[in-house]
């Protein structure tokens, strides 16, 4: 295997259950220098693992191993950290706990301290679910977080975004074979269902409208809902979709004992140097609810990625994005002044 797993004694989550035999499933790339002040901390997305993290990481880029220690620590949930589908009774399947970004964040937290000693962290970056783990991260820790960079992501879901995930949340629980979770097989029609509901809001108008899913070598529309969408929904387990869902549903930065639901709080309370990259077409995470967030952080910088892409932006499906998103990483990383506080609200308002 191309991981590392961390097991720590018996866990105890926010809502008071305690996940046993818990397992944190990590990939570490590059060194970790004598003062261990080269460390990046960089979690995974919903649905993603480690591997689907590497293409910000390499030589040259803002992420270069022969520079850094960059740390991915997989998401609870997604099928190979402790999961639905990898928890033994009675925890398991529709059992398991209900885990927040905060959960993930204090499991992370134990392993870089118990494992490698880590204090302080150069940079916490992510994309989607992972931007709310790095916001997290800053709030939680400001002393040893020196830098932040979420990418389309945000520090607690909107309204609008719960909604959105009601909705495909429902299109599979409304699959007789899901059963409360206690399937005998995976729920397929729900599957499929969830997938095709997720094809109209992950993308933009623009995509659609250019018809791009033809440049990405499909036939058609109905072949790229079907050979795309419904194919990485079937390849999921459909509790460890859910237990993810929960946990972006239920994601808040000030939802813990140290800021008591005060948001704006707990968003001032970021020192680290920030740079907010959402994506200009997101329908999850758009440049308006991240300009509200910048406002309310005392270093902190918007970036609108200029992308037709819609949450994909920042995501690796465009060099063009990956660029944007990697020259700002390097910029960040090799400067100690204070961030401006100019954005790019012009473009957000205009677009």
């Amino acid at each position: 295997m191309d991981y590392q797993v961390y097991e720590p004694d018996d866990f105890v989550v926010r809502s008071g259950l305690t996940l046993r035999d818990a397992r944190l499933v990590y990939k570490t790339y590059g060194t970790l220098n004598e003062d261990k002040s080269n460390v990046i901390l960089y979690p995974t997305r919903f649905g993603g693992t480690h591997v689907d993290n590497e293409y910000l990481i390499g030589e040259g880029m803002a992420l270069d191993p022969a520079k850094y220690f960059i740390v991915v620590p997989n998401l609870l949930g997604n099928g190979l950290s402790s999961s639905p589908s990898n928890s033994l009774i009675p925890f398991d399947r529709g059992r398991f706990p209900k885990l927040t970004v905060h959960d993930n964040v204090l499991l992370q937290e134990k392993l870089l301290r118990e494992v490698f000693g880590i204090e302080e962290i150069a940079l916490v970056v992510g994309w989607s679910m992972a931007a709310q783990q790095a916001y997290h991260w800053a709030a939680l820790y400001p002393d040893r977080v020196k830098r932040l960079a979420p990418i389309a992501g945000s520090a607690r879901t909107t309204p609008h975004n719960y909604v959105f995930l009601e909705g495909v949340k429902t299109a599979l629980m409304t699959d007789p074979e899901w059963r409360g979770g206690w399937y005998e097989k995976q729920p397929q029609a729900g599957l499929r269902a969830m997938g095709r509901v997720w094809a109209g809001w992950a993308l933009s108008h623009e995509f659609y409208r250019k018809h791009m899913y033809l440049d990405l070598g499909y036939s058609s529309l109905e072949d790229y809902l079907v050979a795309y969408w419904e194919a990485v929904y079937l390849k999921r387990d459909a509790n460890d979709i859910l237990s993810m869902i929960w946990t972006w549903q239920n994601a808040d930065l000030s939802d813990n004992g140290i800021f008591n639901g005060d948001y704006e709080a707990a968003l001032g309370a970021i020192t680290a140097k920030t740079i907010v990259m959402p994506g200009l077409t997101d329908m999850y995470f758009p440049p308006k609810d991240s300009a509200i967030e910048v406002s309310l952080m005392p270093n902190a910088e918007l970036r609108v990625i200029q992308s037709v892409w819609g949450h994909y932006a920042g995501g690796a499906v465009s060099a063009k994005d990956v660029g944007f998103v990697d020259a700002a990483l390097k910029e960040l990383l090799l400067s100690n002044d204070v961030v401006s506080r100019r954005s790019d609200y012009w473009n957000v308002s205009n677009g």
